[in-house]
């Protein structure tokens, strides 16, 4: 018994330290990366995108985080389906 009690502390000490270091982790990356906010630099390319486009100086309001592959699934989605691969003879 002394055994496995021996293997559940020292078990429970590693879960503990793993605990603490993705704690960290995850203050680090949220301090370089925050959840719901862009970075100056992208709102700053955006910005510069839309003025070349427009041919005038733009205002960007709003830009929104958006995390997942939807719009890029929805893109090659529309590539794929865009060339007729039946009855094209």
């Amino acid at each position: 018994m002394s055994n496995e009690q021996a293997t559940i502390e020292s078990l429970t000490e590693l879960v503990s330290q793993m605990s603490a270091r993705i704690d960290t982790l995850e203050k680090k990356f949220n301090h370089y990366h925050p959840y719901d906010e862009a970075p100056e630099e992208v709102v700053l390319a955006i910005s510069a995108a839309c003025a070349a486009y427009l041919g005038k100086r733009a205002v960007v309001k709003k830009v929104r985080v958006r995390r997942g592959s939807t719009w890029a699934a929805q893109a090659r989605s529309d590539i794929h389906h865009s060339h007729a691969a039946f009855g094209t003879r």
